[in-house]
C-alpha cells in the first residue's frame, strides 16, 4: 500500500508527501534526513490515506499540495 500524508510540526507549518512505509518515512523526517523537511520538525502526522498504487498516491498528494494554504486544504485535513 501506498500512503498520501500531512505533517505538522510545532509552528503549525504543513508539509505534505508520499510513501511506501509511513512510520520509516516519518522517522526519517524526524531524523533531519529528508533535505526539504531539515531542521523544521519534529512533526506529527495529522492526515494520512492509503492507496493500491504509487501513480493513485502520487495523484492525490499533488491534488493536496494544490489545495495548501486555502480552505479547501483546511477541510480536507479537519477530517481526520
Amino acid at each position: 500500500m501506498y500512503c498520501v500524508y500531512v505533517l505538522e510540526n510545532a509552528k503549525g507549518k504543513h508539509y505534505i508527501g508520499s510513501c511506501e512505509n509511513l512510520d520509516l518515512r516519518l522517522k526519517r523526517h524526524n531524523q533531519n534526513s529528508v533535505r526539504s523537511t531539515k531542521n523544521k520538525g519534529p512533526f506529527k502526522i495529522i492526515y494520512k490515506e492509503e492507496f493500491c498504487t504509487v501513480t493513485q498516491a502520487r495523484r492525490r498528494e499533488n491534488e493536496l499540495k494544490s489545495y495548501k494554504g486555502n480552505a479547501k486544504f483546511q477541510k480536507t485535513i479537519d477530517r481526520m
